[in-house]
């Protein structure tokens, strides 16, 4: 397994990027951000707690949905992601947000203080799953909800199968045990340990969805594959002629997904829930 200093490395090299394509990739996932907030029932006045916002989101989206008489802080274990959140913040002029280093498994908080808690597409990094889990019982209410974003199989997701085909003819794939966007992607997998943990009411459901994106095929070779630090440290090591020719493929296999108004993948992930004994 990758340790997480090194997991932790590659986020916080990322995150120039996704503050770059912030905006695209809000759209992309706000399907995903609209399953996570009908899942915990999120409403005005709520406090939420968002695990793995990176550089601000779902948290913003949240907050404007809790409004001024409610409150969501974001965590992330990079810096660079949380400086990201800040800055989006403060152009939003979002004062009812919050954002702040820490680590998913020992959260910085009280018991018992938040009314949902989501996480997007991170728990699949989690170093500890069930002290993770077990951390975010600790400080929801009693009654409060929470849920889990993964993906799930590769083969149903071409905003990575089809990256992921072409680069594996260049370069070796990524050796067993390292960080996995598809960890979870079995139904029943993070269930189980969300139960190990204690909470309650659990669900496992399949989200299918479309992951639009408001550019070119062009443009989304370059949101996606600078998005991904393994993506780009593969490619970035391959003589230039390489890495064009694999451009030109990635981009042949996208040209199906491409519409006048930009780009349209089919998509799947897991939503994960549970709940607080009350």
């Amino acid at each position: 397994m990758e340790s997480d200093d090194n997991l932790d490395s590659r986020w916080r090299m990322s995150a120039p990027y996704w503050e770059k394509y912030r905006d695209i990739i809000r759209i992309m996932f706000s399907p995903v951000t609209e399953a996570l907030i009908a899942e915990t029932k999120i409403a005005r006045g709520c406090n939420v707690l968002d695990v793995g916002t990176g550089p601000g989101e779902p948290a913003l989206s949240i907050a404007g949905l809790v409004g001024n008489e409610g409150k969501v802080t974001g965590i992330d274990p990079a810096p660079e992601m949380i400086d990201a959140a800040g800055r989006a913040a403060r152009r939003a002029r979002l004062d009812n947000v919050h954002f702040e280093v820490s680590l998913g498994d020992v959260l910085p908080f009280e018991e018992s203080i938040f009314d949902a808690v989501v996480s997007r597409f991170a728990a699949m990094f989690f170093p500890d799953p069930l002290q993770s889990v077990r951390e975010i019982l600790r400080v929801l209410k009693p009654g409060g909800r929470a849920a889990f974003a993964v993906w799930s199989f590769a083969d149903n997701n071409p905003f990575f199968s089809v990256f992921e085909r072409v680069v594996e003819r260049y370069v070796a794939p990524s050796p067993p045990g390292a960080p996995d966007p598809f960890r979870y992607t079995t139904p029943g997998q993070l269930r189980a340990i969300l139960e190990k943990a204690g909470m309650t009411g659990t669900s496992d459901r399949l989200l299918q969805f479309k992951i639009e994106a408001p550019v070119s095929v062009e443009d989304f070779w370059s949101v996606r594959s600078e998005m991904s630090e393994r993506l780009r440290s593969k490619i970035g090591a391959l003589p230039s002629e390489q890495r064009e020719e694999i451009r030109r493929q990635v981009i042949d296999g996208l040209r199906p997904y491409a519409t006048g108004s930009g780009m349209v993948l089919p998509a799947e992930a897991r939503i994960v829930g549970g709940r607080k004994n009350a």
